[in-house]
Order: structure tokens, then C-alpha cells, then sequence
């Protein structure tokens, strides 16, 4: 019984140092992300994944899509594609 126990424990511990160091922060940054864009709301700046820059005119929650206002004119995007971190960027205060 001690035997079966002991070859086991090699996968266990590998599963656990998995979980922690890849599946456990993915789960928490797609948290993050979902909650990011549960709070957009119109008049915010945002950067597409695609590096577009642009401001929110309109959410559309049916669809999960969005339109952003840009320099060239309107673009409808999901919400899906427009980027965490480079809108946060965007957003930020500027350091002096």
C-alpha cells in the first residue's frame, strides 16, 4: 500500500506546481480581463489587441461587440479583442 502511494507522489507533486505556477494565474488574468470588460463604458479610450487606438461610441451586450470611434471613422470590434494592459496604458496618468 506504502509503494502505491510513493510512485504516485511524483505526479501529484508535479500537478500541483503546475496548477500553481500556470493554470491558477491564467484563471485569475482571464477574471481580470472579463471583469475589465464588463466595465467599459462609452467615452473611454481603448487600444485594440490589433494596436488600433480609439474611444468607445457604443456597447452592444447582445452581441458582445462594441463601436469604436477612430480618427478614419467607426469600427465595430467584440469586446473580446480590444486589449487590457495597452488600454490601461492609454488611461493612465502621465508621469512627470
Amino acid at each position: 500500500m506504502g509503494e502505491g502511494i510513493g510512485s504516485m507522489l511524483p505526479f501529484i507533486l508535479m500537478f500541483v506546481v503546475v496548477y500553481f505556477f500556470m493554470i491558477a494565474p491564467q484563471m485569475k488574468r482571464a477574471k481580470k480581463e472579463k471583469k475589465f470588460a464588463a466595465e467599459l463604458k462609452r467615452g473611454d479610450k481603448v487600444v485594440t489587441k490589433s494596436g488600433l487606438h480609439g474611444k468607445i461610441a457604443e456597447l452592444n451586450d447582445k452581441d458582445n461587440s462594441c463601436i469604436i470611434e477612430t480618427l478614419a471613422g467607426k469600427l465595430k470590434f467584440d469586446k473580446s479583442a480590444i486589449s487590457m494592459e495597452m488600454s490601461s496604458k492609454v488611461n493612465a496618468p502621465a508621469k512627470k
